[in-house]
C-alpha cells in the first residue's frame, strides 16, 4: 500500500470515528434544537435555540414536574367521543419502524420524526383533571406561575380532562394553552418516548441561560 491511499484510508477512518461519535453524544447525552412553534409562549418563542439535556432517556429516568421536555409526536393526536377512554389516557404510536435501517433513520438520525416541546404537569399516580379553566391535581389547584395572566387551560372538543396519569406515563402541556397541541388531546407520554429535557437557551445571547 502506497503512502498516498494510507493517508486516505486513515482520513477515512477518522471521519468515520467522528461522525460515530457525534451520534452517540447526539442521541445519548444532548443535541441543539430549534424552536418551531409558538405553543411554549411566553417561557420559549420561535426561532431561539436550546440545548436538550438526553442523559435521563439514557439512564430511563422519569422529568420532575415543571420540567420542559421533549417527545415524539404520537401518531394519533385526536379521538372522537367513542373512540376516548380516560381509564386508559395512554398516547398511541402506531406506525413504529420495523427493519433495523428505518429504526436507526428514525430514532438516530431523526429523518421523518416530529418532536414536541412541552411542559410536565403531572406524574404518575397522580389524578388530573381540568375545570373552571384550570388545573387540579389530587384535588388541589395547580399554581402555573409560567402562564401569561389571563391563561385558562380547558378541552376544546372530545379531550383528556379527568383521569389518573398511568405508570411510567407523564401528562404535559404548553404554556400557550389556546394554541398547543398536547396531552389534553392525545393522552399521557410513556417514558420510552420522552427524548430530553429543555436544558439551557443559547439563542438569542442576551437570554443565555439554564430554562426552568
Amino acid at each position: 500500500m502506497n503512502e498516498k491511499v494510507k493517508n486516505i484510508l486513515e482520513w477515512f477512518y477518522c471521519i468515520v470515528i467522528a461522525i460515530v461519535l457525534a451520534l452517540l453524544f447526539r442521541y445519548f447525552i444532548g443535541t441543539p434544537t430549534i424552536v418551531k412553534q409558538v405553543s411554549m409562549f411566553p417561557t420559549l418563542v420561535q426561532d431561539q435555540r436550546l440545548w436538550l439535556n438526553r442523559w435521563g432517556r439514557t439512564i430511563k429516568k422519569l422529568p420532575e414536574r415543571g420540567d420542559i421536555i421533549t417527545f415524539e409526536a404520537p401518531t394519533k393526536k385526536a379521538y372522537s367521543f367513542s373512540e376516548i377512554d380516560e381509564s386508559n389516557p395512554v398516547a398511541k404510536y402506531e406506525e413504529e419502524p420495523k427493519n433495523l435501517w428505518q429504526k436507526f433513520s428514525y430514532y438516530v438520525l431523526e429523518i421523518g420524526k416530529d418532536s414536541y416541546i412541552k411542559r410536565v404537569i403531572a406524574l404518575p399516580g397522580e389524578h388530573v383533571e381540568i375545570k373552571d379553566g384550570k388545573v387540579y391535581i389530587n384535588e388541589e389547584e395547580l399554581e402555573e406561575n409560567y402562564l401569561q395572566s389571563g391563561v385558562v387551560t380547558d378541552v376544546v372538543g372530545v379531550g383528556f380532562e379527568d383521569f389518573i396519569v398511568p405508570e411510567n406515563c407523564v401528562f404535559a402541556m404548553g404554556d400557550n394553552r389556546g394554541h398547543s397541541t398536547d396531552c389534553r388531546a392525545f393522552g399521557c407520554i410513556p417514558l420510552e418516548k420522552i427524548e430530553s429535557k429543555v436544558w439551557i437557551r443559547i439563542w438569542p445571547l442576551n437570554l443565555w441561560g439554564k430554562i426552568d
